[in-house]
């Protein structure tokens, strides 16, 4: 039986458009609120049609030296092309763009999550450290 963590994959973003980007700072200072862009498809975008799109973005947060990641957020998409009318014909595509905030007293490592519901599940991360 596999495990759920072996079902995510992760690639360079700038070459695979289905990883999660997680722009932010690479330091703060203590107890400063940090912003966080995450997205899908940065350097190659991603189609986003019904056929093809992303279902959810999750933000975590683990702060150095403690067992668990806190979650910042979910970001589910519903918007993806589809109407009465048939496949591809509304005027809504989502993005699968989020922005989050959050403060913390402690370095550590931010990771995002999110879901193609043809290409499965996909982790990004990125390191932030305290002044």
């Amino acid at each position: 039986m596999a495990n759920f963590k072996d079902l995510f994959q992760d690639a360079d973003w700038k070459q695979e458009k289905h990883v999660p980007v997680i722009e932010a700072p690479d330091k703060i200072k203590k107890g400063e609120v940090v912003n966080i862009t995450v997205s899908i498809g940065k350097q190659i975008a991603h189609p986003n049609t019904t056929e093809h799109h992303i279902r959810w973005i999750e933000v975590y947060f683990h702060p150095q030296g403690e067992k668990f990641p806190y979650q910042i957020g979910k970001f589910e998409f519903s918007a993806h092309g589809e109407s009465a009318q048939g496949l591809n014909t509304s005027s809504i595509y989502t993005q699968p763009i989020v922005i989050c905030s959050f403060k913390t007293d402690k370095a550590g490592v931010i990771f995002a999550s999110s879901y193609c519901n043809i290409h499965g599940l996909w982790e990004g991360a990125k390191e932030l450290s305290i002044e």
